[in-house]
């Protein structure tokens, strides 16, 4: 996880290197950069504004800590906002570490959570806003980010959120994917097939939840929000110099007859040789996907029974490296053999499913 904390008085100074060192101790994979912009710190101070050091940060962090007031984080971040989808968690923490804030992103971006840790650590109050956490009530954007679920439509998700909000009943269905907890069991209401049928009139539940990562679904309910778990690794081998948008079309076209959801995919594998591919980074780039890449002795110890190609062995050292790549990178197993298309080879993984916990 990558972190931006913003210091603007002295107090707040000392608070901030507080958090980031137990923070570091606890978490020592996190990246923490600390800012301050503070008068009376002039040898600490950054030269550029609080808004013009949010503006360069705002994508390329998880997670904003301001400790200051929250006038300065609302007036910072306001020309960065886009959308919840995208947006970094934003938390406030006045300079005395008395309050810690949840701002923006609370359930997607982590915000609720972060604000809890962090409060944790410094023996804060937390301040969650978010109507769901104060009632205590399922959100469909925390729920996704825990399970790693990708929304589909956001606008939906919304109108599930008030539903449940004003005391309604959702639907529910798991399309060939994990085992769903009692608790979830019994907040849906859900059958055996994994469908709640009916509200408390004996009406029929019109709007639900699909879990599913298939392209093309048949909607159980006349609103059907569907939510995409992240479960597959995409293996390739390329030319050199095949462009973005020829990996693009390949990947493409091996999803759509494999009837995977392009957000089912997390990453693209690959054997180190090609870690600098132009075309593979901007595609990845472009599809916020991960790019990893093994050596050709890293790819041979994959057990299994693999498609084999002399010339390929040839050049890389290793008979196959999309199916190999793809396996190794997933950690499970593999369901689409290799395919060529113009040149491009892909391959499909799917990572075991170890279910969905509360």
């Amino acid at each position: 996880m990558k972190i931006l904390m913003i210091a603007c008085t002295r107090a707040a100074y000392r608070l901030m290197q507080e958090l980031r060192e137990k923070w570091i101790e606890a978490v020592p994979d996190t990246e923490i950069t600390c800012k301050v912009k503070c008068s009376g710190l002039p040898e600490y101070s950054m030269p550029q504004s609080v808004s013009e050091c949010v503006a360069e940060y705002f994508t390329r962090v998880d997670a904003i800590i301001f400790l200051a007031a929250a006038g300065i984080a609302v007036r910072s971040i306001a020309p960065c906002i886009r959308h919840k989808s995208s947006d970094p968690a934003v938390i406030v923490i006045d300079d005395t570490g008395r309050f810690c804030i949840s701002l923006l992103s609370g359930h997607t971006g982590g915000a609720n959570a972060l604000t809890e840790y962090a409060a944790g650590i410094i023996g804060a109050v937390p301040v969650i806003t978010t109507a769901t956490d104060r009632e205590g009530k399922f959100a469909v954007d925390d729920y996704a980010r825990r399970h790693e679920l990708i929304v589909t439509d956001w606008g939906l998700a919304k109108k599930i959120s008030a539903d449940i909000l004003n005391g309604g009943l959702i639907g529910l269905r798991v399309d060939e994917y994990c085992e769903f907890s009692e608790t979830e069991r019994n907040q849906w209401r859900v059958d055996d097939k994994g469908v709640a049928g009916a509200d408390d009139l004996g009406q029929p539940i019109t709007r639900g939840i699909q879990i599913s990562y298939f392209q093309s679904i048949k909607p159980v309910f006349q609103e059907t929000l569907q939510l995409v778990p992240q479960l597959f690794v995409v293996g390739i081998g390329c030319r050199k110099g095949t462009s973005k948008e020829e990996i693009a079309k390949t990947v493409g076209q091996c999803l759509l007859q494999e009837n995977i959801h392009d957000k089912a995919v997390y990453a693209l594998a690959s054997i180190d040789l090609k870690a600098q591919e132009e075309g593979i980074l901007s595609y990845c780039k472009e599809a916020g996907l991960l790019f990893l890449t093994y050596s050709a002795e890293e790819l041979r110890s994959v057990e299994g029974d693999y498609s084999e190609s002399d010339f390929v062995e040839q050049i890389t050292g290793v008979s196959n490296v999309c199916e190999r790549s793809a396996v190794l990178a997933a950690g499970g197993r593999l369901i689409c053999k290799k395919r060529v298309y113009n040149g491009v080879t892909v391959a499909i993984a799917r990572k075991e499913c170890q279910g969905l916990e509360d």
